[in-house]
């Protein structure tokens, strides 16, 4: 019974925003927490993902910027959230980063979520065929 409750406390939190004080520790609130930068590393200028466009373009843009550190899959992981703004950057901050155990796991929520943006989007023999 004490196990029971203990889980639906924890499904409540998760819906309500993880509004304990536990929940805002730097170990539950970082990806990657325990993943250090290699020493005299200067953080790259990301071109930003706003939530617009191909998620699977900016995926391909991002991993080739991060020359020297991207064969790290944890850090990479880490400086993803770097490179999103706007409705990305909401999207990212409202998951829960301990479901990611792995890059592909979270490149593949990042595509199904912005998924809508090349499945709607006209190409270029759709819009050379329209008429007035």
């Amino acid at each position: 019974m004490a196990e029971e409750l203990k889980k639906l406390t924890g499904r409540v939190q998760s819906v309500e925003g993880g509004k304990g004080i536990e929940d805002l520790n730097y170990k539950n609130l970082c990806i990657q927490p325990d993943v250090e930068l290699p020493e005299g590393y200067k953080p790259l200028k990301f071109k930003m993902f706003d939530g617009t466009g191909d998620p699977k373009v900016h995926l391909r843009t991002y991993c080739d910027k991060l020359v020297g550190v991207g064969k790290y899959e944890r850090i990479r992981m880490k400086l993803f959230m770097r490179s999103l703004t706007g409705d990305a950057l909401s999207w990212y901050i409202s998951q829960n980063p301990k479901k990611w155990v792995n890059w592909v796991s979270m490149a593949l929520d990042f595509i199904d979520w912005f998924r809508f943006n090349t499945k709607n989007a006209p190409d270029v023999f759709y819009i050379q065929n329209l008429k007035k």
